[in-house]
């Protein structure tokens, strides 16, 4: 972790960027972490909520990302990636610290109901993280000229499963006192990165578009839009993947909800006697671990330069994703369920570095936190046309049944996937 003042000096050190990305991105995940491992329990447990509401919650952030992530990238590559990363990081303490605060409210004399409250949370949750959302990886590629990309996101993402081992602790004790805390607790690391942000963070390798005499904000903003899209149109790979991401969304929002309250309401825990908080604590830990392993097979295994071994891994791990998931909506028992959710983990741990690092070298600078953005919409557009349905059939018929249909949303990209590696000849 960087230290904020040098010993017996005042004067501020200068950090390199690489530094910067590394301390945000273990940062970010010890707050995603403490506050991820156990919200289930307070959602269910201590909020009430419904599958269907669930699935609503995330249906309402997916809509906020949707509605601001093109605003924010065009922020991003019109003004200054630092400041969009900074304001962002504040929106999401402010989020998360309103989130933990609303089982105080539960009671009739309260402006809105507690459901309502966790919507208007989400929604500032949305906004925050859309303006990190592209703007940070935009940054560091920046600042390294695309130099030695490929090696900081695989760095950053071991760096990231370190602090979600230690989120991980701190979510099961804090939430052992009461469920809300982990999410007052992530608030307030989020605030202490906005700060060391603002003192640490340097913006050298962006270059601000110069705007035209006489031209507005709004138009400068409309003018990296327009040729964000136009990136797109020209580059059918990435169109491809844009539709790639449209329907593993849809995917992702039904298991990334349910499969806690899956193992609450319709495996069970085998032991009774350990709390819940255990349960998910002693799940993420080694899932975190699985994945830190996975990573630095991958790193020696995918060579991040070739296109063509990329497309490959992206539609195994895509593959195994599908299976992993049907495997869980079927298993019998918790020793099966586990074992699903721990391959699952596995697998996002290394195709989230892939995935990043290819998208990020194919991007023009100018262009490229809008372009990251629009991607981002495809994803939050995917979990809008998903998550209802997904949340409707576990509602009606079982959660069985909805991460089944989950599994089944990822046909579409596996058949992608397999026909960019038969045009390549892989």
């Amino acid at each position: 972790m960087i230290p904020l003042l040098p010993k017996g000096g005042a004067i501020l050190p200068k950090y390199s960027a690489p530094q910067i990305y590394l301390f945000m991105v273990f940062m970010m995940s010890l707050a995603s972490s403490t506050i991820f491992t156990t919200y289930s329990i307070y959602y269910v447990t201590e909020l009430g909520l419904s599958p269907f509401q669930l699935v609503l919650v995330g249906t309402v952030l997916e809509i906020t990302v949707l509605l601001f992530e093109g605003i924010t990238g065009v922020v991003a590559d019109t003004y200054s990636r630092k400041l969009s990363v900074i304001i962002g990081v504040f929106i999401l303490g402010s989020a998360f610290v309103l989130e933990g605060s609303i089982v105080w409210m539960m009671h009739p004399a309260t402006l809105l109901p507690a459901f309502a409250w966790l919507l208007v949370s989400q929604m500032l949750y949305g906004i925050g993280w859309t303006f990190v959302s592209g703007a940070d990886t935009a940054w560091i590629v920046d600042e390294l000229k695309e130099d030695g990309a490929g090696r900081i996101f695989m760095r950053s993402k071991i760096f990231a499963l370190g602090a979600s081992l230690l989120g991980v602790v701190c979510s099961v004790g804090l939430s052992l006192f009461s469920s809300n805390i982990p999410f007052l607790a992530g608030g307030a690391v989020y605030f202490l990165l906005g700060l060391v942000l603002l003192r640490h963070m340097r913006e050298t390798g962006f270059i601000r578009r110069e705007r035209e005499p006489h031209s507005s904000p709004v138009r400068e903003m409309g003018r990296t839009w327009v040729s964000g899209i136009s990136v797109l149109r020209h580059q059918p790979l990435l169109l491809l993947l844009t539709v790639v991401t449209l329907f593993s969304g849809a995917a992702s929002e039904g298991y990334d909800r349910l499969w806690q309250i899956h193992l609450i309401d319709e495996i069970g825990f085998p032991d009774a006697a350990v709390p819940m908080a255990v349960w998910f604590g002693l799940i993420s830990a080694a899932a975190t671990l699985l994945g830190m392993l996975a990573v630095r097979f991958a790193g020696t295994l995918i060579d991040l330069h070739l296109e063509r071994k990329i497309s490959a891994a992206l539609f195994l791990l895509t593959c195994v994703r599908m299976g992993g998931i049907l495997l869980l909506a079927v298993a019998p028992d918790f020793t099966m369920a586990i074992f699903a959710v721990l391959l699952l983990g596995m697998v996002g741990s290394v195709s989230d570095p892939v995935y990043t690092t290819w998208l990020n070298t194919k991007l023009p600078s100018r262009n490229r936190a809008t372009v990251l953005s629009m991607i981002s919409q495809a994803d939050a557009l995917g979990q809008i046309a998903g998550g209802p349905v997904v949340g409707y059939i576990g509602s009606r018929f079982s959660i069985r049944a909805s991460l089944l249909a989950a599994g089944f949303m990822l046909l579409p990209v596996i058949t992608l996937f397999g026909k960019v590696m038969r045009k390549r000849g892989v």
